[in-house]
């Protein structure tokens, strides 16, 4: 954009936004604030209405704080520039005279563009915003399972804590399931074998042998347990809680992949792209899902090092 006159240099914060305008590396009057809301583009919108030339944006990228001005630039099909802040800042340092400790703020920004001129990039679609959606959920309900396995593991230790040798891996439907059904010890001792088996064998997915071996462990385990608490205790409830909460966010995440999936067949080359991804070793159709979520349509970068900056 060497041929563009006018730069906005945007400082995008949490609630409001920093604009500077530079006409020739001249600032055209001070810099003023506006809300990060439609008030406040409103605003913008009007004042770079007053150039005859089209001027260009050029803002940082900060997270979800940016994503707000972006949205209102795209909509008024206004070029916009969103800088990564490591690389603003390395356009700074090497093209600029500043202070080591200055910021990357409004005016610099725009002074960047008129020093070392970037090229512009197509956005990419907003479905690759969508699938990073996608992927950033499923990385929420990962880690909300992560806290309800820790509330489970924690609550079994005073009602029935042998159980958690029941099975060489503690977790999943079926152990989930069994948990339900026997969250303490003396309901195991209160039943006798019979009925300890025909409650397990109303587990989907649970064979007639494997539910005659896991009632054999259950009585087991239970004769060897010493529990804190009653089984008439809040506990029992709390266990209860901790297993619904399981169930719930496993069968989300099963949801948010489908959807996930779904949106990255819609598009042959993203199809490519995944399959090019799972032929690394390592790296299976979840994992390869979410990298093309982050890492977006890699078609974007016009030379190879600017995935890295």
């Amino acid at each position: 954009m060497e041929n563009c006159k006018v730069i906005v240099g945007i400082d995008v914060s949490s609630k409001d936004s920093t604009v500077c305008v530079l006409m020739d590396k001249v600032r055209q009057g001070k810099t003023f604030k506006i809300s990060n809301d439609m008030v406040g583009f409103q605003q913008l919108y009007k004042r770079l209405r007053l150039y005859s030339v089209i001027p260009l944006i050029v803002f940082e990228s900060t997270g979800v704080y940016s994503l707000s001005l972006q949205a209102f630039l795209e909509k008024k099909h206004i070029q916009y520039l969103k800088l990564n802040p490591l690389k603003a800042k390395k356009l700074m340092d090497n093209n600029l005279r500043h202070n080591k400790t200055d910021q990357v703020d409004a005016y610099r920004l725009a002074l960047i563009q008129f020093n070392a001129p970037q090229k512009l990039l197509k956005p990419q679609s907003r479905a690759y915003h969508e699938m990073q959606n996608a992927s950033r959920y499923y990385e929420e309900l990962n880690k909300a399972m992560v806290v309800a396995k820790n509330q489970l593991h924690r609550n079994l230790q005073t009602t029935f804590p042998q159980i958690e040798n029941l099975m060489c891996h503690p977790t999943g439907k079926i152990y989930w399931s069994v948990v339900a059904l026997f969250p303490h010890a003396q309901a195991v001792l209160d039943s006798n074998k019979e009925h300890i088996l025909g409650e397990l064998e109303t587990i989907s997915g649970l064979s007639q042998k494997k539910a005659e071996y896991l009632t054999q462990r259950l009585i087991s385990l239970a004769r060897l347990t010493c529990a804190y608490d009653n089984k008439d205790s809040i506990v029992i409830r709390a266990i209860q809680r901790n297993i619904a909460s399981l169930f719930s966010l496993d069968q989300e995440k099963k949801e948010a992949l489908t959807y996930l999936y779904k949106l990255a067949s819609k598009n042959q080359a993203d199809t490519r792209i995944l399959t090019i991804y799972q032929s690394i070793p390592g790296i299976a159709k979840t994992t390869a899902l979410r990298l093309l979520a982050e890492l977006g349509d890699l078609r974007r970068f016009l030379i190879e090092c600017q995935s890295l900056l």
